[in-house]
Protein backbone atom coordinates (compact mmCIF):
# COMPACT_ATOMS: atom_id res chain seq x y z
CA UNK A 1 0.00 0.00 0.00
CA UNK A 2 1.05 3.19 -1.02
CA UNK A 3 -0.15 6.62 0.76
CA UNK A 4 0.21 9.95 -0.66
CA UNK A 5 -0.27 12.65 2.05
CA UNK A 6 -1.43 16.34 0.69
CA UNK A 7 -1.64 19.83 2.42
CA UNK A 8 -3.03 22.59 0.65
CA UNK A 9 -0.23 24.80 -0.33
CA UNK A 10 -0.15 28.24 2.11
CA UNK A 11 -0.02 31.48 -0.13
CA UNK A 12 3.02 32.71 0.97
CA UNK A 13 2.40 36.43 1.51
CA UNK A 14 1.22 36.10 5.24
CA UNK A 15 2.57 34.19 7.64
CA UNK A 16 -0.16 31.23 8.43
CA UNK A 17 -2.17 31.20 11.72
CA UNK A 18 -3.57 28.69 13.88
CA UNK A 19 -6.89 28.26 11.63
CA UNK A 20 -4.54 27.54 8.90
CA UNK A 21 -2.65 25.27 10.51
CA UNK A 22 -5.04 22.76 11.39
CA UNK A 23 -7.02 23.67 8.43
CA UNK A 24 -4.34 22.09 6.92
CA UNK A 25 -0.63 21.52 7.39
CA UNK A 26 -0.58 20.36 10.94
CA UNK A 27 -3.53 18.29 10.30
CA UNK A 28 -1.56 16.40 7.67
CA UNK A 29 1.47 16.02 9.68
CA UNK A 30 -0.26 14.12 11.94
CA UNK A 31 -1.96 12.16 9.66
CA UNK A 32 1.07 11.47 7.98
CA UNK A 33 3.17 10.19 11.17
CA UNK A 34 0.36 7.63 11.96
CA UNK A 35 0.26 6.77 8.24
CA UNK A 36 4.14 5.95 8.44
CA UNK A 37 3.33 3.69 11.61
CA UNK A 38 0.47 1.85 10.23
CA UNK A 39 1.56 1.47 6.71
CA UNK A 40 5.48 1.80 6.85
CA UNK A 41 7.50 5.08 6.27
CA UNK A 42 9.07 4.38 2.69
CA UNK A 43 5.59 3.65 1.70
CA UNK A 44 4.42 7.20 2.60
CA UNK A 45 4.62 10.36 0.62
CA UNK A 46 3.63 14.08 2.68
CA UNK A 47 3.94 17.03 0.23
CA UNK A 48 3.11 20.79 -0.09
CA UNK A 49 4.61 23.74 -0.59
CA UNK A 50 4.59 27.47 -0.96
CA UNK A 51 2.04 28.95 -3.42
CA UNK A 52 4.04 31.96 -4.53
CA UNK A 53 2.63 33.49 -7.58
CA UNK A 54 0.00 36.09 -8.46
CA UNK A 55 -1.05 39.62 -8.40
CA UNK A 56 -1.10 39.92 -4.74
CA UNK A 57 2.36 39.64 -4.71
CA UNK A 58 3.29 41.24 -8.44
CA UNK A 59 1.72 44.66 -7.04
CA UNK A 60 3.07 44.43 -3.69
CA UNK A 61 6.64 44.38 -5.33
CA UNK A 62 5.66 47.53 -7.46
CA UNK A 63 5.37 48.90 -4.35
CA UNK A 64 8.75 47.78 -3.00
CA UNK A 65 10.60 48.78 -6.12
CA UNK A 66 11.84 45.21 -6.27
CA UNK A 67 11.17 41.97 -8.12
CA UNK A 68 8.36 39.23 -6.80
CA UNK A 69 10.96 36.68 -6.50
CA UNK A 70 13.39 38.61 -4.06
CA UNK A 71 10.35 38.66 -1.91
CA UNK A 72 8.80 34.95 -2.21
CA UNK A 73 12.40 33.60 -1.87
CA UNK A 74 12.70 35.35 1.68
CA UNK A 75 9.01 34.47 2.83
CA UNK A 76 8.89 30.82 1.47
CA UNK A 77 12.35 30.35 3.44
CA UNK A 78 10.84 31.98 6.70
CA UNK A 79 7.77 29.73 6.52
CA UNK A 80 9.56 26.47 5.57
CA UNK A 81 11.49 27.13 8.98
CA UNK A 82 8.37 27.37 11.27
CA UNK A 83 7.18 24.39 9.56
CA UNK A 84 10.14 22.24 9.78
CA UNK A 85 12.39 23.44 12.38
CA UNK A 86 9.43 24.66 14.61
CA UNK A 87 6.31 23.08 14.16
CA UNK A 88 7.63 19.78 13.39
CA UNK A 89 5.98 19.26 10.37
CA UNK A 90 7.31 16.05 8.83
CA UNK A 91 6.86 16.82 5.29
CA UNK A 92 8.82 14.41 2.37
CA UNK A 93 9.22 17.74 0.34
CA UNK A 94 7.79 20.95 0.99
CA UNK A 95 8.24 22.92 -2.40
CA UNK A 96 7.60 26.15 -3.96
CA UNK A 97 5.88 27.54 -7.07
CA UNK A 98 8.55 28.74 -8.46
CA UNK A 99 10.48 25.35 -8.48
CA UNK A 100 12.09 24.41 -11.71
CA UNK A 101 9.86 20.88 -11.48
CA UNK A 102 7.13 22.68 -10.77
CA UNK A 103 7.43 24.95 -13.72
CA UNK A 104 7.86 22.57 -16.10
CA UNK A 105 5.47 19.91 -15.21
CA UNK A 106 2.66 22.77 -14.75
CA UNK A 107 3.44 23.75 -18.20
CA UNK A 108 3.72 19.67 -19.72
CA UNK A 109 0.42 18.88 -18.20
CA UNK A 110 -2.02 21.69 -19.72
CA UNK A 111 -0.10 21.28 -23.13
CA UNK A 112 -1.78 18.05 -22.48
CA UNK A 113 -5.35 19.45 -22.00
CA UNK A 114 -5.22 21.48 -25.31
CA UNK A 115 -7.91 19.80 -26.60
CA UNK A 116 -10.25 20.47 -23.45
CA UNK A 117 -9.24 24.31 -23.87
CA UNK A 118 -12.25 27.25 -24.88
CA UNK A 119 -10.49 30.44 -25.92
CA UNK A 120 -13.09 32.91 -25.88
CA UNK A 121 -13.06 37.05 -25.60
CA UNK A 122 -13.82 37.52 -22.11
CA UNK A 123 -14.45 41.23 -20.15
CA UNK A 124 -11.69 41.21 -17.38
CA UNK A 125 -12.02 44.35 -14.96
CA UNK A 126 -9.40 46.70 -15.14
CA UNK A 127 -8.37 49.59 -13.18
CA UNK A 128 -7.54 52.56 -14.91
CA UNK A 129 -6.16 54.29 -11.52
CA UNK A 130 -3.80 51.64 -11.20
CA UNK A 131 -3.29 50.30 -14.91
CA UNK A 132 -3.62 46.96 -14.06
CA UNK A 133 -5.58 43.92 -15.02
CA UNK A 134 -7.52 42.87 -11.65
CA UNK A 135 -7.58 38.94 -11.02
CA UNK A 136 -10.36 37.52 -9.33
CA UNK A 137 -9.09 38.05 -6.02
CA UNK A 138 -8.39 42.38 -7.13
CA UNK A 139 -12.46 42.29 -7.67
CA UNK A 140 -14.40 42.71 -4.48
CA UNK A 141 -18.16 43.45 -4.17
CA UNK A 142 -21.66 42.18 -3.11
CA UNK A 143 -22.19 38.34 -3.56
CA UNK A 144 -24.86 37.43 -5.99
CA UNK A 145 -26.32 34.47 -4.00
CA UNK A 146 -25.98 35.51 0.14
CA UNK A 147 -25.66 38.94 -0.60
CA UNK A 148 -21.97 39.41 1.46
CA UNK A 149 -20.62 42.58 0.73
CA UNK A 150 -16.95 41.53 0.55
CA UNK A 151 -17.08 38.61 -1.54
CA UNK A 152 -14.05 38.26 -3.86
CA UNK A 153 -14.13 37.49 -7.68
CA UNK A 154 -13.67 34.03 -7.78
CA UNK A 155 -15.26 32.93 -4.60
CA UNK A 156 -17.54 34.00 -1.86
CA UNK A 157 -15.91 33.11 1.60
CA UNK A 158 -19.24 34.01 3.05
CA UNK A 159 -21.56 30.87 1.15
CA UNK A 160 -18.68 29.03 -0.31
CA UNK A 161 -20.21 29.52 -3.84
CA UNK A 162 -17.40 30.17 -6.75
CA UNK A 163 -17.98 33.36 -8.54
CA UNK A 164 -16.36 35.40 -11.41
CA UNK A 165 -16.01 38.78 -11.12
CA UNK A 166 -18.42 39.62 -13.39
CA UNK A 167 -21.11 38.34 -11.44
CA UNK A 168 -20.35 40.86 -8.53
CA UNK A 169 -23.02 43.85 -7.54
CA UNK A 170 -20.89 46.27 -7.15
CA UNK A 171 -17.36 45.49 -7.65
CA UNK A 172 -14.44 47.19 -6.71
CA UNK A 173 -10.99 47.22 -7.39
CA UNK A 174 -9.45 45.93 -4.12
CA UNK A 175 -6.08 47.79 -4.34
CA UNK A 176 -7.90 51.93 -4.72
CA UNK A 177 -11.17 50.58 -3.97
CA UNK A 178 -12.81 53.08 -7.55
CA UNK A 179 -15.00 51.06 -9.98
CA UNK A 180 -13.08 48.89 -12.33
CA UNK A 181 -14.00 48.83 -16.09
CA UNK A 182 -13.83 45.76 -18.04
CA UNK A 183 -12.02 45.34 -21.00
CA UNK A 184 -12.33 42.53 -23.51
CA UNK A 185 -9.38 40.23 -23.88
CA UNK A 186 -8.92 36.44 -24.97
CA UNK A 187 -8.65 34.11 -22.49
CA UNK A 188 -8.41 30.24 -22.28
CA UNK A 189 -10.83 27.87 -20.51
CA UNK A 190 -11.26 25.08 -19.35
CA UNK A 191 -13.98 22.86 -20.42
CA UNK A 192 -15.35 21.66 -17.02
CA UNK A 193 -18.73 20.66 -18.41
CA UNK A 194 -16.80 17.94 -20.71
CA UNK A 195 -16.10 15.84 -17.03
CA UNK A 196 -19.45 17.03 -15.15
CA UNK A 197 -20.91 13.47 -15.33
CA UNK A 198 -17.45 11.96 -15.04
CA UNK A 199 -16.58 13.46 -11.52
CA UNK A 200 -20.48 13.23 -10.32
CA UNK A 201 -20.44 9.32 -10.83
CA UNK A 202 -16.39 9.13 -9.03
CA UNK A 203 -17.70 10.83 -6.02
CA UNK A 204 -21.34 9.08 -5.80
CA UNK A 205 -19.69 5.96 -6.18
CA UNK A 206 -16.78 6.86 -3.02
CA UNK A 207 -17.52 5.08 0.09
CA UNK A 208 -14.24 7.07 1.73
CA UNK A 209 -15.25 10.24 0.68
CA UNK A 210 -16.64 12.62 3.69
CA UNK A 211 -20.11 13.62 3.45
CA UNK A 212 -19.01 17.06 3.67
CA UNK A 213 -17.19 17.13 0.59
CA UNK A 214 -19.92 15.32 -1.13
CA UNK A 215 -22.16 17.14 -0.40
CA UNK A 216 -20.86 20.57 -1.36
CA UNK A 217 -18.97 19.01 -4.86
CA UNK A 218 -22.47 17.39 -5.64
CA UNK A 219 -24.34 20.62 -5.45
CA UNK A 220 -21.78 22.62 -7.36
CA UNK A 221 -22.49 20.12 -10.33
CA UNK A 222 -26.48 19.87 -9.86
CA UNK A 223 -26.17 23.69 -10.67
CA UNK A 224 -24.22 22.90 -13.61
CA UNK A 225 -20.42 23.38 -14.17
CA UNK A 226 -19.34 26.27 -16.45
CA UNK A 227 -15.97 26.34 -18.42
CA UNK A 228 -12.90 28.03 -16.10
CA UNK A 229 -10.84 30.42 -16.80
CA UNK A 230 -7.35 29.29 -16.82
CA UNK A 231 -5.26 32.07 -17.63
CA UNK A 232 -4.75 35.73 -16.33
CA UNK A 233 -3.52 38.74 -17.34
CA UNK A 234 -0.52 39.00 -15.18
CA UNK A 235 3.49 38.54 -15.48
CA UNK A 236 4.03 36.76 -12.12
CA UNK A 237 3.37 33.56 -12.47
CA UNK A 238 3.73 30.14 -14.96
CA UNK A 239 3.71 31.14 -18.59
CA UNK A 240 0.66 29.52 -20.17
CA UNK A 241 2.06 26.88 -23.19
CA UNK A 242 -0.52 27.90 -25.49
CA UNK A 243 -0.21 29.14 -28.84
CA UNK A 244 -1.44 32.80 -29.21
CA UNK A 245 -1.31 32.97 -25.29
CA UNK A 246 2.14 35.16 -25.19
CA UNK A 247 1.82 37.57 -22.11
CA UNK A 248 -0.24 35.31 -20.21
CA UNK A 249 0.18 33.18 -17.24
CA UNK A 250 -1.53 29.94 -15.75
CA UNK A 251 -4.17 31.06 -13.20
CA UNK A 252 -2.42 30.17 -9.33
CA UNK A 253 -5.51 27.77 -8.41
CA UNK A 254 -5.22 25.32 -11.39
CA UNK A 255 -1.23 25.48 -11.14
CA UNK A 256 -0.95 25.34 -7.39
CA UNK A 257 -3.34 21.97 -7.52
CA UNK A 258 -0.74 20.25 -9.49
CA UNK A 259 2.13 21.26 -7.14
CA UNK A 260 1.06 17.73 -5.75
CA UNK A 261 2.07 15.87 -8.03
CA UNK A 262 5.59 18.19 -8.95
CA UNK A 263 6.15 18.18 -4.95
CA UNK A 264 6.41 14.34 -5.24
CA UNK A 265 7.94 14.22 -8.60
CA UNK A 266 10.62 16.44 -7.18
CA UNK A 267 11.28 14.38 -4.07
CA UNK A 268 11.96 11.42 -5.57
CA UNK A 269 13.95 13.25 -8.55
CA UNK A 270 16.38 14.92 -5.24
CA UNK A 271 16.32 11.18 -4.20
CA UNK A 272 17.91 9.76 -7.52
CA UNK A 273 14.88 7.99 -7.86
CA UNK A 274 12.92 9.86 -10.92
CA UNK A 275 10.59 7.70 -12.15
CA UNK A 276 9.68 6.08 -8.65
CA UNK A 277 6.58 9.16 -8.13
CA UNK A 278 4.69 7.41 -10.68
CA UNK A 279 3.92 4.51 -8.20
CA UNK A 280 1.88 7.24 -5.98
CA UNK A 281 0.07 8.71 -8.79
CA UNK A 282 -0.14 5.87 -10.76
CA UNK A 283 -0.01 2.32 -9.00
CA UNK A 284 -3.10 0.13 -8.41
CA UNK A 285 -2.80 0.25 -4.31
CA UNK A 286 -2.36 4.06 -3.61
CA UNK A 287 -4.68 6.10 -1.23
CA UNK A 288 -4.39 9.76 -1.28
CA UNK A 289 -5.58 12.05 1.82
CA UNK A 290 -6.27 15.81 1.11
CA UNK A 291 -5.89 18.00 4.15
CA UNK A 292 -7.97 21.66 3.23
CA UNK A 293 -10.12 24.08 4.31
CA UNK A 294 -13.98 23.88 3.42
CA UNK A 295 -13.20 26.92 1.30
CA UNK A 296 -11.27 25.09 -0.97
CA UNK A 297 -13.40 22.01 -1.63
CA UNK A 298 -14.89 22.89 -5.10
CA UNK A 299 -10.74 23.10 -6.40
CA UNK A 300 -9.99 19.82 -4.90
CA UNK A 301 -13.12 17.62 -5.15
CA UNK A 302 -14.21 19.13 -8.66
CA UNK A 303 -11.87 20.71 -10.80
CA UNK A 304 -8.44 18.73 -9.86
CA UNK A 305 -9.87 15.13 -10.72
CA UNK A 306 -11.28 16.65 -14.00
CA UNK A 307 -8.00 17.56 -14.93
CA UNK A 308 -6.77 14.36 -13.84
CA UNK A 309 -9.42 12.60 -15.75
CA UNK A 310 -8.50 15.21 -18.87
CA UNK A 311 -5.25 13.73 -19.14
CA UNK A 312 -6.18 9.43 -20.08
CA UNK A 313 -3.33 8.77 -17.85
CA UNK A 314 -5.19 7.13 -14.96
CA UNK A 315 -3.86 9.00 -12.51
CA UNK A 316 -4.84 8.28 -8.84
CA UNK A 317 -7.88 10.39 -7.44
CA UNK A 318 -8.61 11.78 -4.16
CA UNK A 319 -9.59 8.78 -1.72
CA UNK A 320 -10.39 11.11 1.29
CA UNK A 321 -10.28 14.76 0.85
CA UNK A 322 -10.53 15.44 4.39
CA UNK A 323 -12.22 19.32 5.13
CA UNK A 324 -12.48 21.23 8.58
CA UNK A 325 -14.79 23.67 9.26
CA UNK A 326 -13.65 27.01 10.43
CA UNK A 327 -11.67 27.88 13.55
CA UNK A 328 -12.23 30.74 14.90
CA UNK A 329 -10.28 32.84 17.66
CA UNK A 330 -12.97 33.77 20.66
CA UNK A 331 -15.42 33.46 17.70
CA UNK A 332 -14.49 35.81 15.64
CA UNK A 333 -12.39 35.34 12.35
CA UNK A 334 -8.73 35.52 12.44
CA UNK A 335 -7.33 39.47 11.76
CA UNK A 336 -3.76 40.60 11.35
CA UNK A 337 -4.82 44.13 11.40
CA UNK A 338 -7.63 43.88 14.17
CA UNK A 339 -4.93 41.79 16.09
CA UNK A 340 -7.48 38.69 16.59
CA UNK A 341 -5.78 35.69 17.21
CA UNK A 342 -2.48 34.11 17.22
CA UNK A 343 0.04 33.29 14.36
CA UNK A 344 2.24 30.23 13.73
CA UNK A 345 5.95 32.21 14.89
CA UNK A 346 4.37 33.64 17.63
CA UNK A 347 3.00 30.34 19.25
CA UNK A 348 5.99 29.03 20.37
CA UNK A 349 7.06 32.36 22.64
CA UNK A 350 4.14 30.89 24.64
CA UNK A 351 4.06 27.79 25.78
CA UNK A 352 5.99 24.49 24.00
CA UNK A 353 4.89 24.15 20.23
CA UNK A 354 4.27 20.62 21.00
CA UNK A 355 1.28 21.73 23.58
CA UNK A 356 -0.33 23.46 20.28
CA UNK A 357 -0.12 20.47 18.34
CA UNK A 358 -2.08 18.82 21.14
CA UNK A 359 -4.65 21.39 21.51
CA UNK A 360 -5.26 22.60 18.33
CA UNK A 361 -5.92 18.49 16.99
CA UNK A 362 -8.47 18.56 20.76
CA UNK A 363 -10.03 21.67 18.89
CA UNK A 364 -9.93 20.55 15.27
CA UNK A 365 -13.38 22.16 13.66
CA UNK A 366 -14.47 18.74 11.97
CA UNK A 367 -18.61 18.75 11.81
CA UNK A 368 -18.96 22.82 12.50
CA UNK A 369 -17.24 25.93 13.06
CA UNK A 370 -15.48 26.16 16.19
CA UNK A 371 -13.74 28.59 18.60
CA UNK A 372 -10.25 28.80 19.93
CA UNK A 373 -10.12 30.42 23.43
CA UNK A 374 -7.45 30.33 26.33
CA UNK A 375 -9.79 29.14 28.46
CA UNK A 376 -10.10 25.96 26.73
CA UNK A 377 -6.74 25.93 25.64
CA UNK A 378 -5.62 26.01 29.09
CA UNK A 379 -8.37 23.11 30.03
CA UNK A 380 -6.77 21.12 26.98
CA UNK A 381 -3.42 21.03 28.53
CA UNK A 382 -3.85 21.33 32.52
CA UNK A 383 -6.37 18.53 32.48
CA UNK A 384 -6.61 16.21 29.08
CA UNK A 385 -2.50 16.19 28.78
CA UNK A 386 -1.12 17.12 32.19
CA UNK A 387 -3.40 15.63 34.70
CA UNK A 388 -5.01 12.29 31.89
CA UNK A 389 -2.03 11.41 30.19
CA UNK A 390 1.26 12.86 32.46
CA UNK A 391 0.60 11.97 35.56
CA UNK A 392 -0.83 8.62 35.06
CA UNK A 393 2.38 7.99 33.31
CA UNK A 394 4.62 9.23 36.30
CA UNK A 395 2.65 7.04 38.72
CA UNK A 396 3.03 3.55 37.07
CA UNK A 397 6.84 4.31 36.47
CA UNK A 398 7.49 6.10 40.15
CA UNK A 399 5.70 2.78 41.16
CA UNK A 400 7.82 0.11 38.99
CA UNK A 401 11.06 2.34 40.40
CA UNK A 402 9.94 1.85 44.13
CA UNK A 403 7.98 -1.50 44.44
CA UNK A 404 9.75 -3.62 41.95
CA UNK A 405 13.61 -2.28 41.68
CA UNK A 406 12.03 -0.31 38.02
CA UNK A 407 12.27 -3.66 36.50
CA UNK A 408 8.21 -4.71 34.59
CA UNK A 409 7.23 -7.24 37.10
CA UNK A 410 5.94 -10.93 36.54
CA UNK A 411 2.33 -11.38 36.01
CA UNK A 412 -0.36 -13.91 37.13
CA UNK A 413 -3.05 -14.33 34.86
CA UNK A 414 -4.89 -16.67 36.89
CA UNK A 415 -5.48 -14.37 39.35
CA UNK A 416 -6.63 -11.44 37.02
CA UNK A 417 -9.70 -9.55 38.07
CA UNK A 418 -11.98 -8.07 36.07
CA UNK A 419 -10.88 -4.36 36.31
CA UNK A 420 -7.78 -5.96 34.99
CA UNK A 421 -9.06 -7.84 31.80
CA UNK A 422 -11.27 -4.53 31.00
CA UNK A 423 -7.61 -2.45 30.96
CA UNK A 424 -6.38 -5.41 29.07
CA UNK A 425 -9.17 -5.32 26.53
CA UNK A 426 -8.82 -1.34 25.97
CA UNK A 427 -5.44 -1.47 25.29
CA UNK A 428 -6.02 -4.16 22.54
CA UNK A 429 -9.09 -1.94 20.95
CA UNK A 430 -7.96 1.76 21.00
CA UNK A 431 -5.34 2.19 18.65
CA UNK A 432 -7.74 -0.59 16.39
CA UNK A 433 -10.41 2.74 17.25
CA UNK A 434 -8.26 5.35 16.76
CA UNK A 435 -7.16 4.14 13.51
CA UNK A 436 -10.48 3.45 11.77
CA UNK A 437 -11.32 7.26 12.28
CA UNK A 438 -7.77 7.98 11.48
CA UNK A 439 -8.27 6.21 7.67
CA UNK A 440 -11.27 8.67 7.55
CA UNK A 441 -9.57 11.51 8.12
CA UNK A 442 -11.67 12.25 11.66
CA UNK A 443 -8.20 13.31 13.37
CA UNK A 444 -10.12 14.88 16.43
CA UNK A 445 -11.98 11.53 16.69
CA UNK A 446 -9.50 9.76 16.18
CA UNK A 447 -7.78 11.29 19.71
CA UNK A 448 -10.84 10.33 21.73
CA UNK A 449 -9.66 6.51 22.28
CA UNK A 450 -6.16 8.05 23.49
CA UNK A 451 -8.53 10.32 25.78
CA UNK A 452 -10.79 7.44 26.83
CA UNK A 453 -7.87 4.74 27.31
CA UNK A 454 -6.00 7.63 29.64
CA UNK A 455 -8.69 8.20 31.83
CA UNK A 456 -9.71 4.98 32.41
CA UNK A 457 -6.06 3.85 33.45
CA UNK A 458 -6.30 6.14 36.03
CA UNK A 459 -9.68 5.24 37.20
CA UNK A 460 -8.40 1.53 37.23
CA UNK A 461 -4.76 2.82 39.39
CA UNK A 462 -7.25 4.31 42.00
CA UNK A 463 -9.66 1.67 42.22
CA UNK A 464 -6.71 -1.36 42.00
CA UNK A 465 -4.35 0.81 44.54
CA UNK A 466 -1.47 -1.21 44.03
CA UNK A 467 0.23 1.40 46.74
CA UNK A 468 -2.09 -0.72 49.45
CA UNK A 469 -1.88 -3.88 47.27
CA UNK A 470 2.29 -4.21 47.97
CA UNK A 471 1.64 -4.39 51.46
CA UNK A 472 -0.41 -7.73 51.79
CA UNK A 473 -0.82 -8.83 48.40
CA UNK A 474 2.28 -8.44 46.08
CA UNK A 475 1.47 -10.82 43.15
CA UNK A 476 -1.88 -8.54 42.66
CA UNK A 477 0.05 -5.29 42.67
CA UNK A 478 2.81 -6.83 40.18
CA UNK A 479 -0.51 -7.46 38.07
CA UNK A 480 -1.77 -3.72 38.21
CA UNK A 481 2.04 -2.32 37.45
CA UNK A 482 2.63 -5.06 34.05
CA UNK A 483 -0.41 -3.99 33.03
CA UNK A 484 -0.75 -0.37 33.24
CA UNK A 485 3.02 0.41 32.52
CA UNK A 486 2.15 -1.94 28.86
CA UNK A 487 -0.38 0.86 28.33
CA UNK A 488 2.07 3.26 28.56
CA UNK A 489 3.42 2.39 25.50
CA UNK A 490 0.08 2.04 24.10
CA UNK A 491 -0.46 5.56 25.03
CA UNK A 492 3.00 6.82 23.48
CA UNK A 493 2.18 5.23 20.35
CA UNK A 494 -1.01 7.29 20.28
CA UNK A 495 0.14 10.08 21.23
CA UNK A 496 3.23 9.94 18.72
CA UNK A 497 1.19 11.36 16.11
CA UNK A 498 0.63 14.95 17.93
CA UNK A 499 3.84 15.31 20.07
CA UNK A 500 6.33 12.96 18.19
CA UNK A 501 8.99 14.54 20.96
CA UNK A 502 6.83 14.07 24.02
CA UNK A 503 6.29 10.88 23.01
CA UNK A 504 10.05 9.66 22.16
CA UNK A 505 10.13 10.79 25.81
CA UNK A 506 8.19 8.64 27.10
CA UNK A 507 10.05 5.23 24.99
CA UNK A 508 13.06 6.51 26.62
CA UNK A 509 11.47 6.27 29.55
CA UNK A 510 10.53 3.00 28.97
CA UNK A 511 13.89 2.43 27.79
CA UNK A 512 12.86 1.35 24.45
CA UNK A 513 14.81 2.28 21.23
CA UNK A 514 12.89 4.86 18.40
CA UNK A 515 9.22 5.56 18.62
CA UNK A 516 9.30 5.92 14.66
CA UNK A 517 10.47 2.17 14.08
CA UNK A 518 6.99 1.22 15.62
CA UNK A 519 4.26 -0.11 13.94
CA UNK A 520 0.81 1.05 14.47
CA UNK A 521 -0.64 -2.74 14.54
CA UNK A 522 1.53 -3.12 17.46
CA UNK A 523 0.83 -0.87 19.45
CA UNK A 524 -1.92 -2.67 21.52
CA UNK A 525 0.32 -5.28 22.30
CA UNK A 526 1.81 -6.33 25.76
CA UNK A 527 5.71 -5.46 24.42
CA UNK A 528 7.06 -4.88 28.17
CA UNK A 529 8.41 -8.22 29.55
CA UNK A 530 8.63 -9.44 33.24
CA UNK A 531 12.27 -8.32 34.15
CA UNK A 532 12.27 -5.25 31.46
CA UNK A 533 14.56 -2.43 32.94
CA UNK A 534 12.86 1.04 32.84
CA UNK A 535 14.75 4.26 33.27
CA UNK A 536 15.41 4.86 36.86
CA UNK A 537 14.45 8.62 36.90
CA UNK A 538 10.72 9.31 36.02
CA UNK A 539 10.77 13.43 35.47
CA UNK A 540 6.96 14.60 34.72
CA UNK A 541 6.97 14.79 31.10
CA UNK A 542 4.15 17.83 30.89
CA UNK A 543 3.74 21.01 33.35
CA UNK A 544 0.87 23.28 33.76
CA UNK A 545 0.23 26.36 33.02
CA UNK A 546 0.31 28.78 35.60
CA UNK A 547 -3.12 29.77 37.52
CA UNK A 548 -2.60 33.71 35.83
CA UNK A 549 -1.92 32.55 32.09
CA UNK A 550 -5.34 33.63 30.72
CA UNK A 551 -4.94 36.98 32.41
CA UNK A 552 -1.48 37.26 31.24
CA UNK A 553 -1.51 35.57 27.95
CA UNK A 554 -2.54 38.62 25.55
CA UNK A 555 -0.08 41.20 27.45
CA UNK A 556 3.02 38.98 26.34
CA UNK A 557 1.25 38.41 22.73
CA UNK A 558 1.43 41.90 22.46
CA UNK A 559 5.06 42.14 23.34
CA UNK A 560 6.44 39.11 20.90
CA UNK A 561 4.34 41.10 17.80
CA UNK A 562 6.58 44.23 18.46
CA UNK A 563 9.70 41.90 18.35
CA UNK A 564 8.36 39.87 15.66
CA UNK A 565 7.67 42.87 13.30
CA UNK A 566 11.42 43.78 13.17
CA UNK A 567 12.25 40.30 11.62
CA UNK A 568 9.96 39.05 9.66
CA UNK A 569 10.93 39.22 6.03
CA UNK A 570 9.21 42.51 4.21
CA UNK A 571 6.68 40.46 2.26
CA UNK A 572 5.58 39.00 5.95
CA UNK A 573 5.42 42.24 7.78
Amino acid sequence: MKVLVASAWPYVNYVPHLGTMIGSILSADVFARYARLKYGKDNVVFVSGSDEHGTPIEIEAIKRKTNPKSLTDQAHEYDKHLFLDVWEISFNNYSRTESETHKSFVMDFFKKLEKYMITREEDIPYCEYDKLYLPDRFVRGTCPYCGYEDATGDQCENCGRLLTPSMLINPRCAICGRKPIFKKTKHWFFDLTSFSDKVKEWLEKSETMPNNVKSVALSWISEGLKPRSLTRDNSWGIPAPFEGAENKTIYVWFEALLGYISATKEYFINKGEPEKWKEFWFGKDVISYYFIGKDNIPFHAIILPAMLMATNENYVLPTVISATEYLLFDKLKFSKSKKIGVWIDEAPYIVDIEYWRFALVRMRPEEKDTSFTWKEFVRIVNTELNDDIGNYINRVLTMVNRYFNGEIPGYREEIYKDEDRQLIKLITESPKKSSELYDRGKLKAATDPLLELARFANGYLNTRAPWDLIKNNRDEAANVLYITANSIRTIAIMLYPLMPRHAQQIYDLLNLGNIEDEKWDNAGEFILKPGHKIKSEIKPLFKKLDPDFEKNVEEKLEKIREELTKTRPPLLK
